[in-house]
């Protein structure tokens, strides 16, 4: 295994500062706490990036405080974020550039969070295929407690050091994983974790977790790893067992992490396996209940009856929602459920169309246009009902909506595993 003695010299280039910026404003996010956004930054870009330059050549480079942001999670709780400033996210972004190619290759082919070329999808098929070929259907479903909080900065260190002795480099981890947090107006400092929102941490974390990774390799255990989800896939109940009291000791007293036990549980395949926002079970993969109530709550909101848009207005804001939602799930078995979507997605675009017709006669002018003779039922414009009335499918038919470009989503095709590493 190669050790790498001198890699600082690598960050003091204009170049690699302004291909990390680049990187950078294709993530977009928000401004740290200086308040500057990737577009002020890039306003005096050439300006910014030689004072940064500066800075680390003369060894006077500090990192700022991150921005602690709190988003709401599935389960009620927050997520702890922590938004660095732009200058502090090329630096961690340059940094990352430089080691991540010493790391990468050597991690768990299980392994398949935040990793160039891996892929949600990936570790779902590789979960499928460990359940139905190989069956292994006694699985371990492990959840770690705030994971990004809890990674010890001294394990941190010595887990790089393994492949990187520079201390330069080293240095500058440490100042990221120690620069604290501004809550308000209020610094607090931080004695472990690496704020989830950082660009270096998803790198750290997966560092921290291959000795996890190759702990369980080493003993046998088949696992599919995306960032602090795992799965433990084994092939009887007492194997289970036996891999989630190995697994649990390894977090808990090697890494210091801690295993959530109320979500932690071993279930079989037949029973359904949850994962990544899908449920994988031993003939088939069903998506979660709770992410087909969150796509209605978010179709609900942009198309409103009263919310004074035209059709073209509300196909622009909801064909991405679609698009994104039906790209992710297809590797599910969801046709019939894509099929039931889009007719109750017609149905309220057919309600919002009738609410701005305002009046029956603009909905009869429509019928004359497309050959229907009257006479015409008189109907309420703004009934939920009537969207779903034959005089509403008449006028607004399936295939018009096609016409007027919204996103098909009972066409993808579905329950396709995609090929993994």
């Amino acid at each position: 295994m190669r050790v790498y003695y001198s890699l600082y010299g690598r960050l003091l280039s204009l170049q690699a500062l302004y291909d990390a910026f680049k990187r950078v404003k294709k993530n977009k996010g928000a401004a740290g706490i200086d308040g500057q956004s990737v577009q002020d930054f890039a306003q005096n870009l050439e300006s910014n990036l030689k004072q940064l330059l500066l800075e680390l050549q003369e060894r006077r480079y500090q990192p700022q405080p991150v921005k602690r942001v709190e988003i709401d999670k599935d389960d009620g709780s927050k997520r702890l974020l922590g938004v660095p400033t732009v200058r502090d996210r090329v630096v961690q972004q340059c940094l990352s550039n430089i080691i991540t190619p010493i790391f990468d290759p050597d991690f768990h082919p299980s392994s398949y969070g935040y990793r160039e070329g891996r892929s949600c999808h990936q570790a779902i098929s590789k979960a499928t295929l460990f359940i139905r070929k190989y069956h292994r259907q006694h699985v371990v479903d492990m959840d770690l407690s705030k994971c990004f909080d809890m990674l010890d900065h001294d394990l941190i260190i010595q887990s790089v050091r393994k492949r990187i002795t520079d201390g330069s480099i080293l240095n500058l981890i440490d100042m990221f994983l120690k620069s604290g947090v501004m809550i308000g107006s209020s610094w607090q400092s931080n004695d472990k974790g690496s704020p989830q929102g950082g660009v270096i941490s998803p790198l750290l974390a997966n560092i921290y977790l291959d000795a996890f990774d190759q702990e369980m390799k080493r003993r046998q255990h088949r696992i599919v790893r995306y960032a602090d989800d795992i799965l433990i896939l084994c092939s009887s109940e007492a194997a289970a067992k036996n891999a989630l009291k190995v697994a649990s000791h390894i977090l808990e007293e090697t890494l210091k992490l801690k295993v959530n036990e109320r979500k932690t549980h071993i279930a079989h395949s037949d029973d359904g396996i949850k994962f990544l926002g899908v449920v994988i079970g031993t003939n088939y993969t069903r998506i979660q209940e709770k992410k087909l109530k969150t796509l209605k709550v978010k179709v609900k909101q942009i198309t409103k009856r009263n919310g004074g848009k035209n059709l073209a207005e509300v196909l622009k804001e909801l064909n991405p929602v679609l698009r994104g939602f039906a790209n992710y799930f297809k590797i599910a078995n969801i046709g019939y459920i894509l099929n039931q979507l889009s007719g109750w997605i017609r149905r309220r675009l057919r309600s919002v169309q009738l609410k701005l017709w305002k009046k029956p006669g603009k909905l009869h002018r429509r019928l004359k246009q497309l050959g229907y003779k009257p006479p015409f039922k008189s109907i309420k414009m703004n009934s939920w009902r009537n969207a779903a009335s034959p005089l509403a499918s008449y006028a607004m038919p399936n295939n018009w909506f096609k016409e007027i470009g919204l996103y098909q989503i009972n066409e993808v095709r579905t329950g396709v595993l995609v090929p993994y590493c």
